[in-house]
């Protein structure tokens, strides 16, 4: 893996030596749009003032670049084949104040890391824009690359005459020559730092507002995005969200955003959903549809709009020292966009997507051997990378909202906008905000701290309740546990729900709630002795705490009976994802699951819950179903789905939901037959738009059946001759049932670096159907003897892709564990992000073939 390692060791002493007073970056890329070999470097030139505490002592600045033409530190010429290793440069004999001049030629990414370069294949157009994040700056200029060493910036990019080009700061005056200057940033961190240049399409808006002391503030907004999109771009909805957010922040932060412009950047190839870069904020381009979509997907780029916004203030204003407390910008980002998401924006329901999706990721996290404390062990930056996790972002959020409920929402308001003042520009560790949070609550937060920010695991709540004889409530309590790997029994503060038909009205309803703090292995509810008999108690309602909820034996019956009337949607969604969770575990058979999602799905109306269902119906057929058991349960799911598909209201988002599912699912001839007729126009149900992203959606499973060959599919690449088609085109080549096939995607993916990282993604993608277990079982071998070199020698963005998705997990087999097993066993010495993935995955395959027991055993009883 290209690219030396920075530990935490090495950065706090670089730390302890070194203020940093400017950047000046100057980048030449005029050399994208060449046609020969010249297009892969371009040249960086970057002049670095900085003080050293100690003068006379030696440090070294970062930089990953194919070769660098001069360094000069304080006038003095150093010999660039002595001091520059190709990841670093030496810095002997340090003055008080220093300048430091590097002149390098960096390379162009394909892999979204640095300055990634992309041709559009529908025009020929070449597209640039750097995504850092947490430590790739140094592929593209040289510096000082940890987030305490902060600067002001000064970018000047020279490109090719006619290409947009932005920055953090705005342009200053016309571009000359194609030579564009940015205004001088705040002090930022290098990882926030950003260029997009390319024939990019803009549209331009603002946002005024006006505040209490008579202050205007008027911030000038861009969106922008390829040219190929232009015809899909909502940039109206887009300015929306990002007023709304701004008006939000606004009112609750009390501190007036202060980087400037506002530009939203959607950006092709990009391999996350979006980087708070303060003033150019880039997102990946599927946040633009190209065809119909649900409300879901709305609300879902909403939501990140507003994670990103949160993160000016919580993480570009006030930065985290070191990425131990990662936590500081994402946990809150990932909070405060869903409380604008609901307080601000049109997407009323975002807690329940918030409860059903975002914590779904989280408890998976924190049951996996890699668990970690919300503020984690980061020792290095491999450990950084993949800490950007459930348990950061999902976890940490799901705390944070407990935290507002313990200390009280303006005491938590209060504490931010203390928190800004105090540390405006600078750098924080945990007890900089527990500080705060003290003072505006009056509590002690050590205690909580310990419990929630600083040990892992989650803890399970379980009702316990006896009757009398008139059937009513004599006793209810809360049972608390906790796995015997991560004991700790955690303090919540929780709401019971009582749920039962009133009357004649067939809808489960609350008609009791009290809220009691849990503490130790058992708690009493004694608001709710003497309530009459519910046919549901609920712990955990109204998704106060983070823990995993499970039910008494009545509860679960009425469930099994009735989930359906359900009347509340949030109930409802902690209801699903708490039999989620049972199947997960083992405790309850995936066909019962399965059964449920057949049964009840068609009657759920929150969208993104659906959406959520038929992910996790999909995972427990194909994984956590018996082997023997499965045909029949997929015939059954697929005979429900094409139900619902035909029942859904005509042009709805229920009904491309269950079109996608049900395609999904399809394997029998007349399931594929329809799809098939839906694609040519022989069969037609009233309302469903196939679209191009749908015709997508059906020749995938198609392919993967054998139904469409590779004519078929380069056929319907030349019907969608754009990126995101090539992307598709890629995936369903990959996904045909042929050994040869099978030799390619390999080919393409482990042994050769040629594919994008998008195109990697797709491919894999392709190549991993679970239903081709046969065709895939030879890989399993080839996979544990190439990984350690495939950590080696790609960079660390393409290495994680490889290892997690060409893991063998479809096989769900006992061989396949015990090869994961040995590997660990036999290569104690790789690298520990290495292992942990492996581990992570070898976890989940351990945690399906006790699911599978589970499902076979419930098979075997008469």
């Amino acid at each position: 893996m290209p690219g030396e390692n920075l530990s935490r060791d090495e950065a706090r002493e670089r730390g302890r030596l070194l203020s940093v007073d400017a950047y000046d970056v100057a980048l030449d890329v005029r050399s994208a749009v060449a046609a020969d070999a010249s297009a892969e470097t371009f040249r960086s030139r970057t002049t670095l003032r900085f003080r050293c505490a100690e003068p006379g002592a030696s440090t070294f600045a970062d930089l990953l670049a194919p070769s660098v033409t001069s360094v000069s530190l304080n006038g003095r010429e150093l010999d660039p084949g002595t001091v520059f290793d190709g990841t670093r440069i030496t810095l002997d004999g340090l003055a008080a104040e220093n300048t430091l001049v590097v002149d390098a030629q960096c390379a162009y990414s394909r892999t979204g890391e640095g300055l990634h370069r992309f041709v559009d294949p529908e025009d020929g157009e070449v597209y640039l824009y750097t995504q850092y994040e947490p430590a790739d700056s140094r592929r593209v200029f040289a510096n000082f690359e940890q987030p305490d060493l902060k600067a002001p910036f000064t970018f000047e990019v020279t490109a090719p005459e006619g290409w947009l080009v932005v920055s953090n700061g705005a342009q200053e005056g016309e571009a000359e020559g194609g030579r564009h200057r940015f205004a001088t940033t705040k002090p930022i961190s290098t990882y926030i730092t950003a260029v997009v240049a390319g024939p990019y399409h803009f549209v331009s808006d603002s946002y005024r507002r006006t505040f209490d002391d008579g202050t205007e503030l008027e911030i000038p907004l861009g969106a922008l995005c390829r040219k190929g999109l232009a015809k899909h771009f909502d940039a109206d909805d887009v300015f929306t969200v990002t007023k709304q957010g701004l008006d939000f922040f606004h009112d609750h932060f009390d501190f007036p955003y202060p980087f400037g412009k506002y530009d939203t950047a959607f950006v092709p190839e990009y391999n996350l959903g979006a980087m708070e870069n303060p003033g150019c904020v880039t997102f990946r381009e599927e946040f633009i549809f190209r065809g119909k979509v649900t409300e879901a997907s709305y609300e879902r780029r909403a939501n990140v709009i507003l994670h990103e916004m949160a993160h000016m203030w919580f993480g570009d204003l006030v930065t985290m020292q070191w990425w131990d407390d990662l936590w500081l910008k994402e946990s809150y980002a990932d909070f405060m966009g869903a409380f604008a998401l609901v307080e601000a924006t049109r997407f009323r329901n975002g807690w329940i997507t918030f409860a059903n999706r975002r914590k779904s990721w989280a408890y998976r996290a924190d049951q996996l051997p890699s668990t970690h404390p919300v503020t984690a062990d980061i020792r290095d930056l491999e450990d950084a990378k993949l800490n950007f996790d459930g348990i950061t972002y999902a976890k940490g959020a799901a705390v944070l909202k407990q935290l507002v409920a313990y200390v009280g929402q303006e005491a938590f308001l209060e504490g931010a906008r203390r928190y800004f003042t105090r540390h405006a520009y600078g750098n924080t560790r945990l007890t900089d905000l527990l500080a705060v949070l003290e003072e505006t609550s009056g509590r002690d937060l050590a205690a909580w701290s310990r419990a929630w920010l600083e040990t892992a695991g989650v803890n399970s709540l379980t009702p316990q309740v006896t009757y009398d004889a008139q059937d009513r409530i004599t006793e209810l309590s809360i049972l608390q546990e906790a796995a015997a790997e991560r004991p700790e029994l955690r303090p919540h503060r929780v709401a019971v729900g009582l749920y039962r038909r009133q009357g004649t009205d067939p809808a489960l309803v609350r008609y009791a709630r009290a809220e009691v703090d849990v503490a130790g292995p058992r708690t009493a509810v004694p608001e709710l002795a003497g309530a009459e008999r519910p046919e549901l108690i609920l712990v955990n309602d109204d998704d106060l705490t983070y823990c995993k909820v499970r039910f008494d034996e009545g509860s679960l019956a009425t469930l099994r009976a009735r989930l359906g009337e359900l009347a509340d949607p949030m109930a409802r969604a902690l209801c699903w994802a708490a039999l989620w969770g049972l199947t997960r575990d083992g405790l309850m058979p995936a066909g019962d699951y399965l059964d449920l999602v057949r049964r009840f799905a068609g009657q759920e109306t929150d969208i993104g819950v659906l959406q959520s269902l038929h992910g996790q119906a999909q995972t427990a057929l194909e994984y956590y179903s018996a082997p023997d058991r499965r045909e029949s349960a997929a015939r059954e799911l697929a005979e429900g789905a094409l139900r619902e598909l035909r029942l859904a209201e005509p042009g709805s988002g229920h009904q491309l939901t269950w079109a996608r599912h049900f395609a999904a699912l399809a394997t029998t001839p007349a399931d594929l037959q329809l799809l098939q007729g839906l694609l040519d126009g022989t069969a037609k149900i009233d309302g469903l738009d196939v679209d191009q992203e749908l015709r997508w959606t059906l020749l995938e499973p198609l392919a993967a059946q054998g139904l469409a060959d590779e004519a078929r599919l380069t056929a319907e690449l030349a019907r969608d001759d754009t990126a995101s088609g090539k992307r598709h085109q890629l995936r369903c080549l990959a996904a045909r049932p042929s050994a040869g096939v099978k030799a390619q995607a390999w080919a393409d993916v482990v042994e050769s670096d040629a594919l994008s990282n998008a195109l990697v993604e797709a491919t894999i993608a392709g190549f991993a159907q679970p239903g081709q277990r046969e065709l895939l079982a030879p890989y399993a071998a080839r996979y544990f003897d190439g990984i350690e070199r495939v950590w080696r020698e790609r960079s660390i963005e393409i290495a994680m892709d490889v290892v997690r998705g060409l893991f063998p997990a479809s096989l769900v087999d006992g061989a396949t564990l015990a090869a994961a097993d040995r590997w660990l066993a036999e290569h104690e010495g790789a690298a520990p992000a290495l292992r942990r993935m492996v581990l992570e995955e070898r976890d989940d395959l351990a945690r399906a073939l006790r699911a599978q027991a589970c499902d076979a055993a419930a098979g075997a009883r008469p």
